[in-house]
């Protein structure tokens, strides 16, 4: 078997998803080759309240760290594949993670 065959159900540090028919008690379901590259983050190891500022205007610290991550685009795509409302992944801050979902359905 590989890892392809597990399923994992992710959850994010609140429970803000259930019911919004992200899977599995509000959570992702994902095989765990899809999410290694949280391994691989540039993020790895570093304080998780750097990631979640309380104004946007204080993300800067996190973007400056995604910007030399060698994942961001996969860290960018599951937070938008998962509709995270908070922090910042791949880059992005929730409300230019809506901006891109606004832009990507105009387009599609």
């Amino acid at each position: 078997m590989t890892y392809d065959t597990y399923y994992l159900v992710l959850r994010g540090p609140r429970t803000s998803h259930e019911g919004a028919g992200l899977g599995i008690d509000g959570g992702v379901a994902m095989s765990i080759a899809d999410i290694t590259w949280r391994l691989r983050g540039a993020c790895h190891g570093l304080d998780p309240a750097i990631f979640f500022p309380d104004e946007e205007d204080e993300a800067e610290i996190a973007k400056e760290i995604c910007a030399e991550c060698d994942v961001r685009i996969a860290c960018l795509e599951y937070a938008l594949a998962s509709r995270e409302r908070d922090g910042v992944w791949g880059g992005a801050t929730e409300r230019e993670r809506r901006r891109i979902i606004r832009q990507r359905r105009r387009s599609a």
